[in-house]
């Protein structure tokens, strides 16, 4: 019960967060249109916004700045990330991260981000336009610490409140850094494998896992041969797989444009016990064996979404995004049809504040906000329920 814990962190924000302009916090009621300077004949006032990250086992505090005329992705002006610190929970070697010592780690760690996140980015609460949080999908405890931090910073600092889909956050980061207009997505990550395209004010969803997410199926094989979980699984599994000389066969389970993780994770764990343990194969070779199976996989689905579309560029988000293996057989997958692939880096890829605050930062310059009455959370919260308001193309 995460109860006692939630308790305690939000008495620490009251007494170490106070709103500016008055020692109380009190509940206000927040416009659903907000009227631009644009608007008033005025130069319009850089907006800010500040998003919390907690889905899973990474906590993250991000500020955005967007400067611009229209107020709008798009419209000539631009985003810029002030500051984006994080912490990770991080298990012992052979366990996963659970709902509720995960949700300890962030409510330990959440306050002392979001003063570093001010610091950083040199800025006081009367400069936040908005406070943004992930509403979902996640873990329940993790998502619920963060949503009440983010619900007592609206109340003391007397901010609107947004709620942000985890999945959306991940593409409008990866469309803000990269460049990239109307890409394929490739989302990738340890609850999530989505091939995503943009579609009348929606992001369509093309194909996905029928089980489990292709992070999970990477965290749960590092667990059996006892890779460290830090910085992270998948990480580790990358860096063992450039010593496999071996490419052991797998099941390969692609239905359309579906996939399938279970059956090879099944597989691999069989050979562990077996090859590996009679000295038949290496960790590298497992390790290189699912990396490449997986992943040819998943470049299968997003060239089929690309043909389909008629798209020439890719965009790879979520925490399996970092991973450089998969980029170059993206890459080569584009550069065959010559398209192109956009990708990044640990910084953006991996969950963070900052992902929330822009996908935030957009919904609230096209007039949505969210009150504290719908400000809960949910484990469920798919990437096509979302209506793109800000997207006009």
């Amino acid at each position: 019960n995460v109860r006692p814990q939630l308790v305690s962190r939000s008495v620490e924000l009251c007494t170490s967060l106070r709103s500016p302009r008055t020692n109380v916090a009190y509940v206000a009621t927040y416009p659903l249109v907000m009227v631009t300077a644009e608007a008033k004949g005025e130069n319009p006032k850089p907006t800010i916004a500040l998003g919390i990250e907690g889905s899973a086992n990474k906590v993250g505090v991000g500020i955005i700045k967007y400067e611009g005329e229209g107020g709008r992705f798009g419209d000539g002006g631009k985003y810029v990330i002030l500051c984006n610190p994080r912490k990770t929970f991080i298990s012992p070697p052979g366990q996963g991260f659970l709902p509720r010592e995960t949700a300890w780690h962030h409510q330990n760690h959440i306050v002392q981000l979001v003063r570093l996140a001010l610091n950083e980015a040199k800025i006081s609460p009367n400069d936040i336009d908005c406070i943004c949080f992930t509403k979902g999908p996640g873990m329940g405890g993790p998502l619920t610490s963060c949503a009440l931090c983010a619900r007592a910073l609206s109340l003391l600092w007397e901010k609107p409140l947004i709620g942000v889909n985890h999945c959306v956050g991940h593409i409008e980061m990866g469309r803000s850094v990269t460049g990239s207009r109307n890409p394929v997505v490739l989302y990738v990550s340890g609850g999530n494998t989505q091939v995503i395209a943009y579609s009348a004010k929606k992001y369509r969803i093309f194909g996905e896992t029928i089980d489990i997410a292709v992070g999970n199926c990477l965290d749960r094989f590092a667990r059996v041969i006892s890779l460290s979980n830090d910085p992270s699984p998948g990480y580790n599994i990358e860096q063992c797989a450039k010593s496999g000389k071996e490419l052991l066969e797998l099941p390969y389970t692609v239905k359309g444009m579906d996939v399938s993780f279970s059956g090879i994770l099944s597989k691999v764990e069989t050979l562990a016990k077996t090859k590996l343990s009679k000295g038949l194969c290496t960790k590298g070779d497992l390790c290189f064996s699912l990396q490449e199976t997986i992943f040819a996989m998943l470049v299968e689905i997003t060239e089929r979404a690309m043909a389909h579309c008629g798209a020439d560029e890719v965009l790879i988000v979520g925490g399996v995004g970092c991973n450089k293996r998969l980029q170059e057989m993206m890459a080569l997958m584009a550069g065959q049809r010559n398209g192109k692939v956009f990708d990044m880096d640990s910084r953006y890829c991996i969950d963070n504040g900052a992902m929330i605050a822009q996908a935030g930062i957009l919904q609230f310059m096209s007039g949505i906000t969210t009150s504290l009455s719908d400000s809960s959370c949910t484990q469920r919260y798919r990437t096509d329920e979302v209506t793109t308001t800000w997207r006009e193309d």
